[in-house]
């Protein structure tokens, strides 16, 4: 099962570091993660997302594939190549996998001017070792789908030591 924990970070630059963390843990296989991103709120007031899961990228080289085999079959794979990719890319962009855009905005509209979010979309986790490598950054957790319990063991372990 996959467990989502948004956590309210002090700006852009700590969320940016929060992923980087993030990124540092998977490749450590501490953390197993399906999905990230962050939101913050710009000068303006006007929220602003920041996805690492490009599905219009993955639609597009999908596409590009494709494309190009069909291509190959009708003796153009040109063609073939940039309808696929153009196709493949129209797909991934209302493809909505991971995190939901929607919980994303709507968390995004609720921040404090120049504070932000991080939502981590994970199968898997060293608890202990992930909340440590967290703490630093004093997030506030903001919300979860995780039980109850855990969810206060969670707010009560990354609490500053």
């Amino acid at each position: 099962m996959t467990h989502l924990v948004v956590l309210g970070v002090a700006d852009k630059e700590t969320a940016e570091r929060a992923l980087d963390i993030a990124g540092d843990l998977s490749q450590q296989e501490l953390l197993q993660l399906e999905d990230a991103a962050y939101v913050f709120k710009d000068d303006k007031g006007k929220p602003r997302v920041h996805q690492t899961l490009n599905t219009t990228g993955v639609g597009a080289a999908g596409g590009a594939l494709w494309g190009t085999l069909i291509g190959l079959l009708f003796l153009n794979p040109l063609l073939g190549l940039a309808v696929g990719a153009a196709s493949g890319a129209v797909a991934g962009r209302l493809t909505d996998i991971g995190i939901n855009d929607d919980l994303i905005k709507q968390i995004g509209g609720q921040l404090d001017q120049g504070r932000a979010a991080v939502f981590l979309l994970a199968r898997s986790a060293t608890v202990d070792r992930v909340v440590e490598a967290f703490r630093p950054l004093n997030p506030a957790v903001i919300q979860t789908n995780l039980s109850k319990e855990n969810e206060e063991d969670l707010v009560r372990e990354l609490q500053p030591s």
